[in-house]
């Protein structure tokens, strides 16, 4: 790869669960988010952003490799993340930059850092086959045991496991800047900062549910579609969800997005201290910040919950770039995913890579820069995890949104006439050809059915491993385990190296050094 000296930092803040639609600058009215609105109001919205699949570990390795989930295997939870695919980490730190992690990406199998020098926390799930669905045995199949009972027990707590692990996230990482600050020969840095917020379960301590009155939290916008008017996808989340046999109650539905909110607060204050944090470095003019989410949250809407659809609220995210130094404040409305984040930030380092495989994603630097004459581009997300037993994917080409449930009819909503989905168009005269157009793109270079065989062989091999495993008592852990060299960071009797510098920033030499 080749390389121009790279000067910008790059800080990318991530949510887990976080739906675009609640947040201000996407229209919503009740949440308050001020560090993430300052954010955007200097920054480029970019206001039909997608994930590449609706599920935490497939979304994450699909935006890492600037790749489609089911190209590179990523079926699932529990789908092991090869070491041999190149990341954005990987393209970064050939750039020369130092490449850091704190918090959540769900990476499963022995490798725990795919292009991360550092990782200054464990993360918050399993890294082995722990989750592994298994669709022979029908939708019902949750090995993570997704329910309604994250919403039946909705409400207030004093501390959550979550909360545990979102508070030591945000302190290495922000003790990590402090160092960085305090290096005489810095690198420029690529740091991920992953929160587990706003993921279920929906609770959250007082001071962030007491920002919201009770009053003030709205209701679901489209109303609970019956079971027999749902597409077979939504049904079989419905049972999987036992939703079936688990009925909310308004009151828990209003605790749950009372909570959900409260909980999105939480990570804006995050937010906002971790941009105070490079203020204070004098670090603020020179990076670039991204926020985004590995995916969204139905959060009742239609009578649904958590994601593993392409409707809007579960596979829309927010994407916020703010460089005020670089780009002017805008609002983007090209449908662009995250898998178009790895070519850009590579681009924006100022690197001329030679790319290891063909990248699904496209640079987004002309459009933060205002070119909007590029061409028209396509999203796809792909969902073959648990709660289905058929390869799912969608396509999204201007305002047009096709999904496809394999042995299923296919459906068509128009965004720019049905903003909330609830009309299928797909057998309308008027938008035959459209659908001809997208059924052909959306099935070229991926076969259904080699698709379903595929995931079905990688459950085979990895429920077999697992039962192995179990019942010889050897489960692999995989796990990372976070170590420090206080050695190196303290005053101590053989000395340490920069620890004069470290004592205080910014840095004032005594008189001695001033010679």
């Amino acid at each position: 790869m080749k390389s121009f000296p790279p000067r910008t930092n790059f800080l990318l803040v991530m949510a887990d669960q976080m739906a675009a639609a609640p947040l201000p600058m996407y229209g919503g009215k009740v949440v308050s988010a001020p560090h993430l609105s300052a954010l955007a109001q200097d920054g480029a919205i970019f206001e039909n952003a997608y994930c590449n699949s609706p599920i935490c570990a497939p979304s994450r390795f699909s935006m890492l490799t600037g790749r489609l989930p089911t190209s590179i295997e990523a079926f699932d939870n529990a789908s092991e993340f090869p070491a041999s695919l190149p990341t954005l980490a990987h393209y970064l730190c050939a750039a020369g930059y130092r490449t850091i992690l704190s918090g959540k990406m769900h990476f499963i199998g022995p490798d725990q850092m795919h292009g991360y020098e550092e990782r200054l926390t464990t993360d918050i799930y399993p890294a082995d086959f722990a989750w592994t669905p298994n669709w022979l045995a029908g939708p019902t199949d949750a090995p993570s045991g997704i329910s309604m009972q994250n919403v039946m027990q909705a409400g207030l707590c004093t501390r959550s496991l979550q909360m545990d692990y979102d508070d030591e996230v945000e302190y290495f990482a922000t003790q990590r800047l402090y160092d960085l600050a305090r290096e005489q020969e810095r690198k420029p840095f690529f740091m991920t900062v992953s929160f587990s917020h706003p993921h279920p379960p929906f609770t959250i301590g007082s001071e962030h549910w007491n920002r919201y009155r009770r009053d003030d939290v709205d209701m679901p916008k489209i109303a609970p579609i019956p079971f027999e008017e749902r597409d077979v996808q939504s049904q079989w989340l419905h049972l999987s969800h036992s939703a079936d046999r688990q009925v909310v109650t308004a009151d828990q539905i209003r605790n749950a997005r009372h909570a959900y909110y409260g909980m999105i607060s939480y990570v804006d204050d995050k937010v906002g201290r971790l941009m105070a944090t490079l203020e204070a470095c004098g670090m603020k003019e020179d990076t670039i910040v991204i926020f985004t989410a590995d995916h969204g949250e139905m959060l009742g809407e239609r009578g649904m919950w958590y994601k593993q659809n392409f409707f809007e609220q579960s596979c829309k995210v927010p994407l916020i770039f703010n460089a005020p130094s670089r780009f002017a404040a805008r609002r983007v409305a090209r449908p662009v995913s995250l898998v178009d984040l790895l070519p850009s930030l590579v681009e924006l380092a100022g690197a001329a890579p030679d790319w290891a495989d063909p990248l699904d994603g496209i640079s987004l630097v002309p459009l933060l820069e205002g070119d909007d004459s590029t061409a028209q581009r396509s999203v796809i997300a792909e969902y073959t995890d648990m709660g289905v037993t058929a390869p799912c994917r969608m396509i999204r080409r201007g305002s047009l949104k096709l999904m496809y449930t394999h042995g299923q009819p296919w459906r068509l909503y128009d965004l720019a006439n049905d903003a909330d989905e609830l009309e299928d168009v797909a057998e309308k005269p008027a938008y035959r050809e459209a659908v001809t157009r997208l059924q052909h793109e959306l099935l070229e270079n991926w076969n259904p059915e080699l698709v379903l065989q595929k995931v079905l062989t990688s459950q085979r091999r990895r429920l077999f491993i697992r039962k192995v495993s179990q019942a010889s008592g050897k489960l692999p852990d995989w796990s990372y385990q976070a170590t420090r060299d206080d050695r190196r960071r303290y005053v101590r009797s053989s000395g340490a190296a920069g620890a004069k510098a470290r004592a205080r920033f910014p840095f004032v030499p005594s008189v001695d050094d001033r010679s």
